[in-house]
């Protein structure tokens, strides 16, 4: 079984910033409507990053750092991506550069005499897309989305003139995916919003909303509207992935394919020439026409990429270096509460609109309680907010000399804001221990909690029901119709036996009335993990889900083995307890949940109503394909680092300690307590020679 001695206080600021940089993201990749800048962002995401540096147990697979983008949007047919499109590591100081060399330098084992080349180039501040050619036609245009699965807008991309619908030359390969950034040009962008502001049509916030929102037109003829332009810059799927040998190289044969590539992308020769990039790029940022947020360094030669492989959601030989952020003075109005579908309180202030970098903002997250009382801001004070993109900033400080006598330090509160009044305590981890997180304690009966839970589980991420959203949800709790996800199911059912049908409400007709049962019904079969994601158990998201969907298979096996964990079976806990990314606190949560009998009764009800599939087996890829491998002692023929990547590339588990769930220990000199492990519970041992030689089938 796992150990875990993570304080309770960084395992609530985990939970409660991965539940944040989610949000955040689907605000930024679907909804076009971001609530944080780019520093804002990069900081909750440093945040995170350095708390699973510090505490390892908090890292699962439903992490943020794990993840790519967000969610696709359903009106938009899904793209499966052959390559995952990742995003990259973030330096912001010129130390971290130095580092990001430095470890690459340690992973291949480069002597200090070897200069290491790079690709260079602006970072874009827009919406990244690929391009699939085949024989070199265009033949299908998709975004990013998650980063496995993106929306496909082939149409609205074939109106943007950088984009040949051929391409030129000779030497493509027989199929590439060509990917790049679409963004709107400053210029362009600020005629359409003075032309905009003169009609009282919509005014976009930024560039990269407004290239956002017209990639994602239904009507193609909008998008051909906006002058959109694109820099290709590298590529995903390949049917020869010898066509080139290095980035460098790649770029000079897009130009010739007659895509267009970043007129300041260069080649540059060790850490200080990108630096010295770095510089111009930031003196020249202003007079580009387009808007950039840094500088992209890229390990120029593609078999050193190869050896340097991925980590998580982003390649070891790539590194974004961000420009510093812009700050602006403001007074702080008031904070309001906002109540999430775990009952998470989030104050947010309320701030006299300011201009910061060119984009007027007026609210900004204050995270917790604990973070209102290390800043010490108070309602009145001026603040200083910071942004290095393009939305609403975080307060970084008060103005102490401005702040007005008499005010007082802000008291957060007690009860709920909901008409209950519930009281409000701290969250508290499997260990009984508090944390800085507050929650209201009214659970479902909370009209905010209900509200939002039902909207999560309505939503795509879930039952996907088209026509039930925030609005309908509301609606049908305040009429007493639904008040758990049973309800939705047997809606129909009971609106035939009322009085006052749906069909006679105001907003609803006969159509709509049966479109929305149709789309009920067409929900009523569902996956395993989007079950198990259903239930809102607090802590288990749709990446937890999808593992607990892929360890027990079915419905019934996993109540079967969650309510033997209610009954402390250990063999149960202790499996559970064994599985990759699954801690402690997941543990607790999933005990928690199947102890109450209401939540029972709602699982019940649910599962009553619903046809769940069993989840689809994992396909086997290669020869150690899910199987569970521990490295001890010393490697001599990689690194640690570069055979764990290999591993994981070959679609094996990489644990970190040796247990009855372990397949093989790849033993080198100097294994210890794990290879005697092994010899105790009767795992496989093989020299690194040995497991090199399995891997290549020799």
């Amino acid at each position: 079984m796992n150990t875990d001695d993570t304080p309770s206080a960084a395992r609530d600021r985990h939970a409660e910033l991965s539940a944040e940089i989610k949000r955040h993201r689907d605000l930024y990749y679907n909804a076009e409507a971001p609530e944080l800048s780019d520093a804002d962002y990069d900081a909750l995401e440093g945040e995170l990053r350095a708390l699973e540096a510090q505490y390892p147990a908090l890292k699962s697979v439903d992490s943020p750092t794990e993840q790519v983008g967000a969610e696709i949007n359903a009106k938009f047919a899904p793209v499966a991506h052959g390559v995952p499109m990742l995003s990259l590591d973030n330096a912001f100081a010129t130390e971290d550069v130095r580092d990001f060399e430095k470890s690459i330098r340690r992973f291949l084992r480069l002597p200090e005499d070897e200069v290491l080349a790079y690709a260079v180039e602006p970072k874009i501040d827009g919406v990244s897309c690929s391009l699939l050619y085949i024989n070199g036609e265009l033949k299908r245009a998709a975004t990013r989305g998650d980063g496995r699965t993106g929306e496909d807008i082939t149409e609205n991309v074939r109106t943007i003139s950088d984009i040949p619908h051929r391409l030129s030359g000779s030497g493509h390969p027989e199929r590439i995916e060509i990917r790049g950034e679409v963004y709107f040009p400053l210029e362009a962008f600020q005629a359409m919003n003075a032309a905009a502001a003169e009609t009282g049509s919509k005014v976009f916030a930024n560039p990269r909303n407004a290239a956002s929102g017209a990639l994602r037109q239904l009507d193609a003829t909008i998008t051909a509207s906006r002058p959109l332009r694109f820099f290709a810059y590298t590529w995903g799927e390949v049917s020869d992935p010898e066509f080139v040998a290095s980035q460098s190289e790649a770029l000079r044969k897009f130009r010739d394919w007659g895509l267009v590539v970043n007129p300041r992308s260069i080649r540059a020769e060790g850490v200080e020439a990108l630096i010295a990039a770095y510089e111009d790029l930031q003196r020249d940022r202003s007079g580009l026409g387009y808007d950039i947020d840094g500088v992209v360094y890229k390990i120029d030669r593609l078999d050193y990429q190869r050896r340097l492989g991925f980590v998580s959601r982003s390649p070891r030989w790539a590194i974004a270096h961000k420009f510093p952020a812009e700050q602006s003075l403001t007074h702080l109005k008031g904070i309001d509460i906002q109540v999430g579908r775990i009952g998470t309180l989030t104050p947010v202030a309320r701030l006299e609109p300011v201009n910061v970098g060119g984009v007027v903002v007026s609210n900004v997250t204050l995270h917790n309680a604990d973070e209102i009382a290390r800043k010490d801001v108070r309602i009145g004070d001026l603040v200083r907010v910071q942004r290095a993109g393009d939305v609403i900033p975080q307060i970084v400080g008060v103005e102490l000399s401005a702040r007005p006598e008499g005010t007082a330090a802000y008291e957060f509160p007690t009860l709920c804001p909901c008409p209950l009044q519930t009281p409000v305590v701290r969250e508290t981890n499997h260990k009984g221990e508090e944390g800085v997180a507050r929650r209201c304690t009214g659970d479902h009966a909370c009209p905010h909690q209900k509200i939002e839970y039902l909207k999560y589980v309505a939503g795509r991420k879930v039952l996907d029901i088209e026509g039930l959203g925030e609005k309908q949800i509301q609606l049908f709790i305040e009429k007493g119709l639904i008040s758990e996800p049973a309800d939705i199911f047997t809606l129909e059912a009971r609106d035939k036996m009322s009085l006052t049908p749906i069909r006679n409400w105001e907003g609803f007709g006969e159509v709509s009335a049966r479109n929305l049962f149709a789309a009920i019904e067409d929900r009523r079969e569902i996956s395993l993990e989007r079950f198990i994601a259903a239930l809102g158990i607090r802590g288990v998201g749709e990446t937890t889900a999808r593992l607990l969907a892929r360890a027990y298979g079915s419905e019934a096996a996993f109540r079967e083995a969650l309510m033997a964990l209610v009954a402390e079976d250990e063999e149960v806990r202790g499996a559970l307890s064994d599985m990759d990314q699954i801690g402690p606190s997941s543990v607790a949560a999933l005990t928690d949940y199947f102890a109450n009998p209401y939540n029972q009764a709602v699982y019940r009800n649910l599962v009553a109503e619903l046809r769940v599939r069993d989840a689809e087996a994992v396909a086997a890829t290669s020869s150690v394909s899910g199987l569970t491998v521990v490295f001890t002692g010393t490697l001599e023929r990689l690194t640690r680092d570069e055979a764990k990547a290999q591993a994981e590339r070959l679609g094996a588990k990489v644990a970190g300690s040796v247990s009855k769930k372990t397949d093989i220990v790849i033993a080198g000199p100097g294994a210890g307590s794990k290879l005697k492990k092994a010899a105790e519970l009767g795992v496989a041992v093989m020299t690194e020679d040995e497991w090199l030689a399995h891997i290549s089938g020799v």
